[in-house]
């Protein structure tokens, strides 16, 4: 067993994760006939196969599933003991993953990146745009340091902090401006469009209407994939949408749209930070909040209202 490698360990970790060797080999810029013969080696090591081979189907084998059971542990302390070694030399100058909602990502990264060049100018900097379950995992994995997402995410082994909370903004057709705003019993009778399933600002713009997921048919609503083909759907007479207010500026620019604000109770939702507890960066993440509410500060002034 004296053969075994960190670096092999990745290589089994990123096929189990993938299922597919091509896939794999891209997210480990290595090549897929180089990562073969790693994880071909690593069970010759071992003395047992780790996958079941058959023609496009690629599975885990019991032993396997043990094995990168336990692959995940070793690499995930390997991560903190790298994070250790971060913080001892200065902390976030060397590298940091960020993990973001899609929500959030194309609105906040500009200026939160453009902030963090500034401040750490030689810093690694590592950003990855997915939904909250899977930022989650990876997260509790050790693939990243911190994410950014809706709050409350409630998950035992993660640090939560609050950065701001913002409100949901109604976008309608242009030919609805200056027309009275909807309440919530209106709105769950008008074709509501929202983000596809797995997004967290669907379930929230769900609860503003008092609308238990799965309870409306297809008919009922239009589903999207981004903000933005959510907004061009309204401008295109499908319906109205949410929007949370950070996306105004950049998603209604060119669409022929008119917002407008609820009454209070608004609807809103708040954004935060999670990392792992356990990480070693955890005071210098602490530190980074003050940076990630700043950035957001300079996407808060208000909205044109076109309604």
């Amino acid at each position: 067993m004296t053969n075994l490698t960190f670096r092999q360990l990745r290589y089994v970790e990123a096929l189990a994760r993938h299922g597919h060797f091509g896939r794999a080999a891209e997210a480990c810029s290595i090549s897929q006939p180089a990562l073969s013969m790693q994880i071909k080696a690593f069970e010759e090591e071992l003395g047992a196969p780790l996958f079941e081979r058959g023609g496009r189907q690629l599975r885990l084998t019991r032993f396997g599933e043990e094995i990168v059971s336990r692959t995940k542990d070793i690499l995930r302390s390997l991560d903190e003991l790298e994070g250790f070694a971060r913080a001892a030399r200065g902390g976030l100058v060397a590298k940091l993953r960020i993990g973001v909602i899609p929500t959030v990502a194309p609105y906040l990264l500009p200026s939160l990146v453009g902030e963090l060049t500034r401040l750490h100018g030689g810093m690694d900097l590592h950003v990855r745009e997915t939904l909250t379950p899977k930022l989650v995992q990876e997260l509790n994995e050790g693939r990243l340091d911190m994410a950014i997402v809706a709050l409350p995410v409630s998950e035992p082994s993660l640090t939560e902090v609050a950065l701001f909370t913002e409100s949901f903004v109604l976008v309608r057709p242009r030919e609805d401006e200056g027309k009275p705003v909807p309440s919530p019993d209106a709105l769950r009778e008008m074709r509501l469009l929202l983000l596809e399933e797995g997004h967290c600002f669907r379930a929230q713009a769900l609860a503003f209407c008092d609308i238990r997921q799965g309870s409306l048919q297809p008919r009922d609503l239009l589903d999207a994939s981004s903000l933005s083909t959510l907004v061009q759907m309204v401008d295109a007479g499908l319906g109205v949408t949410l929007i949370p207010e950070m996306a105004v500026a950049v998603e209604t620019r060119s669409a022929s749209v008119c917002l407008a604000h609820f009454e209070t109770p608004r609807p809103t939702r708040t954004i935060g930070m999670v990392w792992r507890k356990t990480s070693p960066l955890a005071q210098q993440l602490q530190e980074m909040s003050e940076v990630v509410r700043q950035s957001a500060a300079a996407l808060s002034q208000p909205s044109a209202h076109r309604s």
